[in-house]
């Protein structure tokens, strides 16, 4: 652990796990195990915490080293993270402060860039990095609300999916299992559809990614499987996470046979039928390939019209190595990638 003024670099299970446990609100994304399972070689995840009177923040991130330079940068892990502040009621009214204390310490390791995805369930969020570089609206995730009673939250559906689901709850079953052979099953479903829709390599995570992922303690993830009733055979599965208040649907396959019958509908709804039933506020669907308006944010969007704002944090923190880092680049110049340098 560093120290700086107002400011611990945390890099610890035991410490990340006390500072989470004094937030007002995290997700399975800020937590110390999910950071670790996103880590590629050379990479290191901290846990920036800071205060400032009774007033606790804390910002988790990922630094990174920049090919052919002795500068890194930081970005968050895929999903959506962000700041979280501690639940004591105090809100920041002056981030000038807490932007020294970050500026000091991006200063000391050479980090001339921070990137960010944020979590649209935590609304302080922006507060807390006003006038710290820029917040820009991507597009939006589609939510469950799940404080409605279950008749209101299924009135939102589309015919489509009361269409689909009434037709699978005749053919299939839904189980709940974190049996390794299943485990297997499923991630043998998400590579299949990885394949299917071209996905990045960076997407075809490790089998051991999976196997650490569900056996983590520092979120609860139900693996759900829908089982044809005709052959007991799994036919689809998606891997749901559950932390304080918040579901996120994370990650799904179904094989190609079976898709013309649209079973993660039917995962999809048992698990907001569960998750209301346990009192979680939210179910989030996420958005679009891309953060696009596409067929995948249009199947989301078939639950409920619920959407919430999805936001990305973007902060130049040395402008001068930046700009000439961009120049050595062959990248599109006019591209919105960030940071541009690292557009190939």
């Amino acid at each position: 652990m560093l120290d700086f003024e107002n400011l611990k670099i945390i890099t610890t299970k035991k410490e990340w796990n006390e500072v989470l446990k004094a937030m007002e609100a995290f997700d399975f994304y800020h937590t110390y195990d999910y950071h670790q399972l996103s880590l590629n070689p050379h990479e290191k995840a901290v846990l920036i915490y800071y205060t400032e009177n009774t007033l606790k923040i804390a910002l988790p991130l990922i630094i990174r080293p920049i090919e052919n330079s002795t500068y890194k940068d930081a970005t968050s892990v895929y999903g959506y993270a962000g700041p979280i502040q501690s639940r004591d009621g105090v809100t920041l009214t002056n981030t000038s402060h807490f932007k020294k204390a970050l500026d000091n310490y991006f200063d000391s390791e050479g980090i001339i860039s921070v990137f960010s995805r944020l979590n649209p369930y935590i609304k302080s969020q922006p507060m807390l990095l006003d006038g710290i570089g820029e917040i820009l609206t991507l597009s939006h995730v589609v939510n469950i609300d799940l404080t409605l009673d279950l008749d209101s939250q299924r009135a939102l559906f589309s015919k489509t999916t009361k269409r689909y689901l009434n037709k699978a709850r005749k053919l299939l079953d839904i189980k709940i299992s974190n049996n390794p052979n299943d485990i297997k099953e499923f991630i043998d479903l998400y590579y299949q559809n990885m394949d299917r829709v071209n996905a990045k390599d960076l997407y075809y995570f490790e089998a051991d990614y999976f196997y650490k992922f569900v056996s983590s303690q520092d979120f609860k993830t139900e693996v759900v499987f829908a089982v044809e009733k005709a052959t007991q055979k799994i036919v689809s599965a998606a891997m749901m996470v559950k932390t304080n208040k918040i579901i996120q649907y994370h990650l799904s396959g179904t094989k190609n046979e079976h898709l013309n019958l649209s079973p993660i509908r039917l995962i999809i709804d048992e698990t907001r039928i569960k998750g209301t039933q346990e009192q979680f506020t939210h179910f989030n669907l996420g958005g679009g390939l891309g953060n696009q308006d596409d067929e995948l944010f249009k199947f989301k969007a078939s639950f409920s019209k619920d959407f919430k704002s999805f936001k990305v944090w973007k902060y130049i923190t040395n402008n001068e190595v930046y700009n000439q880092l961009v120049k050595e680049t062959d990248g599109d110049k006019s591209s919105n990638f960030f940071p541009l340098y690292r557009l190939k």
